[in-house]
């Protein structure tokens, strides 16, 4: 499909191109929606994706302004991509370029700006050489993109390479804005496997330099330091326009379809606070002997539970008991401000620490995989949002379902104090969000600011 309009009126037409992996495609629709609705009359967005991700989003609600256009799906399935990661990685840089330079020089009204996931390496060099700003899309943490854009002083430290397992609790204090922090707690692509596509990250972080513009998805509040320090670094405006989360879309969707009419039903029924929403991810999880431990650890804790389980919904449904429901999907944003939610167990990816800290939900950390270890120590260290299920990474760190069962106990005990300094960290940090999108907050004005820029660039064209 080929979404092509002719308009003579003047109109900001913005080029949308996501890293074809949901934690990247959620975000960039959602700014690309924050955009869409600040000014419905003068900007105009072409969402790009592949075929193959157009049969999973094409049917979801958008505004009339931003349209969906495809390139061809010449990279392995998403449904296969976890079995190859460094072999999907490659193809995204190898082979997505042309077919994405076809669409582009036949889409219509003339292309004012290409907004592309900063790990599509090629992107800048697509839009430079056409003299076409582009926008470059973060959609981790501030921090971790400063973590690699001072992958020098790590080596310069000799921090790099270590082997974690022997030196991981050495402590890095040195790159600028950023709290201190463990290597173990470093991403994961700095150490074992990982190094496998270390140079890929590497890559994409440098790369951003080239680019015209270089939005965060996260909060200026939460990260000021790191963000202040990287705007001081770049020639380009840097703005922090987070939470890009579905937020604007709370009230919009107080309808209720069948498929939610159960979970939120249930809910419904809950005491406040007295709920534990599980969510282990959509690409990455952990061993099946460690799952069946967390399933018995969360039945003999006795806690309610909402799990979300896309697979072997059968098996945890036979597995916790009688004290919560199990569901394939859900609307993860409403339950998490459902007022009967009071914690979530979770793998830590960016987007869902944006949204529990959206939500003011205690977050119990149990990361798996690249940013998810940072995002945990931000959590856990940094903002006191929340308590590690267990204490280091590693095949050998396997938690049993007593320790489980104890932890989730004391975790939604209302009366332990410990969890109640968690609880009004987190409370304060939803404060600081709420404030950033108001009116006049940090990312609204990020946001508008952004909004001229490229509205002024595209005067200039």
């Amino acid at each position: 499909m080929d979404a092509a309009r002719k308009d003579a009126s003047p109109v900001c037409h913005v080029v949308a191109m996501p890293y074809p992996g949901r934690g990247h495609i959620n975000p960039m629709m959602n700014l690309c929606k924050l955009l869409a609705a600040r000014s419905p009359e003068h900007i105009l967005v072409s969402f790009v994706i592949t075929e193959e991700w157009l049969g999973f989003i094409g049917s979801e609600p958008k505004p009339d302004n931003i349209r969906f256009s495809t390139v061809p799906n010449v990279i392995p399935s998403e449904s296969g991509r976890g079995k190859d990661f460094p072999g999907f990685l490659e193809a995204v840089n190898t082979k997505m370029e042309a077919p994405f330079v076809e669409l582009l020089d036949r889409l219509e009204p003339p292309v004012t700006a290409i907004a592309a996931d900063t790990y599509l390496v090629w992107a800048t060099g697509v839009g430079n050489r056409r003299n076409i700003p582009v926008v470059s899309l973060w959609t981790m943490s501030a921090t971790v993109f400063s973590i690699f854009h001072h992958f020098e002083l790590l080596e310069r430290n000799r921090h790099f390479p270590v082997e974690v397992s022997e030196r991981g609790d050495e402590i890095v204090d040195y790159i600028p804005g950023a709290s201190a922090i463990r290597l173990s707690d470093l991403p994961t692509i700095f150490y074992g496997d990982g190094r496998r596509v270390l140079h890929r990250a590497l890559e994409a972080v440098s790369l951003a330099s080239k680019a015209q513009y270089l939005l965060f998805s996260s909060v200026h509040e939460f990260e000021a330091r790191v963000i202040d320090n990287l705007k001081e670094k770049f020639p380009f405006s840097v703005y922090a326009v987070g939470p890009t989360i579905p937020y604007f879309e709370l009230q919009k969707n107080a309808s209720v379809g069948l498929n939610e009419l159960n979970y939120l039903q249930w809910l419904d029924c809950q005491p406040t606070s007295s709920v534990l929403y599980i969510s282990l991810g959509s690409f990455l999880s952990v061993s099946n002997a460690q799952m069946d431990e967390i399933a018995n650890g969360v039945r003999d804790s006795g806690v309610r539970f909402l799990w979300v389980s896309r697979c072997d919904t059968a098996r945890f449904k036979d597995g916790c008991g009688d004290m919560g429901l199990v569901v394939p999907w859900c609307d993860q944003l409403k339950v998490l401000c459902h007022p009967s939610i009071g914690g979530f167990w979770t793998h830590c990816g960016w987007n869902s620490t944006l949204e529990a800290l959206f939500a003011g939900v205690p977050l119990l950390t149990f990361p798996i995989f690249w940013d998810q270890v940072p995002n945990s120590k931000q959590i856990v260290e940094d903002w006191k949002a929340g308590w590690r299920v267990r204490k280091d990474l590693g095949a050998g760190n396997f938690v049993p379902r007593g320790e489980i069962s104890e932890l989730l106990k004391r975790f939604m005990d209302e009366k332990c104090k410990e969890g109640n300094e968690v609880r009004q960290a987190v409370k304060q940090l939803q404060k600081t969000c709420q404030r950033a999108i108001a009116k006049g907050g940090s990312s609204e004005r990020n946001l508008d600011a952004f909004i001229r820029d490229i509205s002024e660039a595209h005067g200039n064209l």
